[in-house]
């Protein structure tokens, strides 16, 4: 694969990552690489880790140049997963044992459920709303990891990550951030000094609804080739677990990712407008939007039930579940009976997509009655 020219604006890398070297003849685009097997390699790791050939599970060449591109954009070394939830799973799998772990009080509902698991095993979970930087700064003293979404998922909380992530550094805290609904077009959490970075790359990173896939990124290994400790630890992780991804769902989320900054530059300017009008809606009791990306959540007047008519009532927008998209999808969390409690009843997640921002209005004026 072809090195990044230093200096490019991510609207150049998401194009330019990830293609086969240039040569006359040479493919625009890599091929799909479908095999298992591979003719035996001299150098070869006993555990089939070492250098990643051999066998099937352990490397693809198509799944080289997709961990090229994401790499590029998050400024890391990237490992792609089966799904966002395999990658959140080999993060959480490869954290130290010791020491409380720092989370979200209201994390996407899988990661949430995955951590409850963890804190059943026997670790102290501490829960901290990220929008309180001291109190999540104070919660880090004695703690071994802290896991981090911002905006969380779909109360769309900010987090202060340059200074949550320096105070994280400062006590030796491992710190995962799930960078999902910001993109690394956005922020990049790996240049504030986070560990390890986690995408749902079935959202915008492939961005066409049409696959599941996750993607982790770590900090680039020393010159010398010795890899990132995290890097080795989730390759291990993902090499003998099994957890990997199809190469035609990598091929796809490649393909999507050389529109990831037009679609979300146009769902972006979509979203700002619609909480603008959502905000001078009556009723609309709350409009929920960091000011930036594709995701808002507003809350309704009434009950659930009203809730689920304004999402039932949509013909534009799709009631659905998943986000990122180039169609729009609006649905109401706590319909699922493992969202958190915190979440407001009639909260509707809406997920905003890159059709005419008038048209995306209308079905809402018109759904919410």
């Amino acid at each position: 694969m072809t090195e990044r020219p230093p200096g490019l604006a991510p609207a150049t890398v998401v194009v330019a990552a990830g293609r086969p070297p240039r040569a006359p003849g040479a493919p625009v685009n890599v091929p799909i690489e479908l095999s298992s097997t591979y003719a035996a390699h001299p150098t070869l790791g006993a555990d089939g880790v070492a250098n990643n050939l051999g066998y099937g599970r352990a490397s693809n060449s198509t799944w080289e140049a997709f961990e090229e591109a994401v790499g590029a954009l998050e400024g890391g070394q990237a490992l792609c997963f089966a799904s966002g939830m395999a990658a959140i799973s080999a993060a959480l799998a490869v954290l130290p044992a010791d020491g409380a772990l720092v989370a979200p009080r209201t994390p996407y509902n899988t990661s949430g459920a995955l951590i409850g698991e963890v804190e059943a095993a026997g670790r102290e979970v501490r829960r901290v709303d990220v929008q309180d930087t001291a109190a999540v700064v104070a919660a880090l003293d004695g703690a071994g990891a802290i896991w981090l979404e911002s905006p969380t998922n779909p109360l769309m909380e900010v987090a202060d990550l340059p200074v949550i992530i320096a105070a994280a550094r400062q006590r030796e805290v491992v710190v995962v951030c799930d960078n999902t609904f910001a993109t690394p077009l956005l922020q990049q959490p790996l240049t504030l000094g986070a560990d390890i970075v986690v995408h749902s790359a079935t959202k915008y990173l492939s961005g066409h609804s049409d696959l599941l896939l996750g993607v982790t990124v770590t900090r680039v290994g020393a010159a010398d080739g010795t890899p990132d400790p995290w890097y080795a630890a989730l390759l291990a992780h993902r090499t003998r677990h099994g957890a990997i991804a199809g190469p035609v769902e990598v091929w796809l989320a490649l393909r999507g990712i050389r529109t990831l900054h037009v679609r979300l530059e146009r769902a972006g300017a979509n979203a700002a407008e619609l909480a603008r009008r959502l905000g001078e809606h009556p009723k609309v009791t709350r409009v929920r939007y960091p000011g930036w990306g594709a995701m808002l959540a507003i809350e309704v007047t009434g009950g659930p039930a009203d809730a689920e008519a304004v999402a039932a009532a949509c013909q534009v927008w799709l009631g659905a579940t998943s986000l990122g998209g180039v169609e729009s999808l609006i649905e109401r969390r706590r319909r699922y009976p493992g969202e958190s409690p915190l979440v407001p009843d009639t909260l509707l997640r809406l997920s905003v997509g890159i059709e005419d921002v008038e048209d995306l209005w209308r079905d809402l004026e018109q759904a919410l009655g």
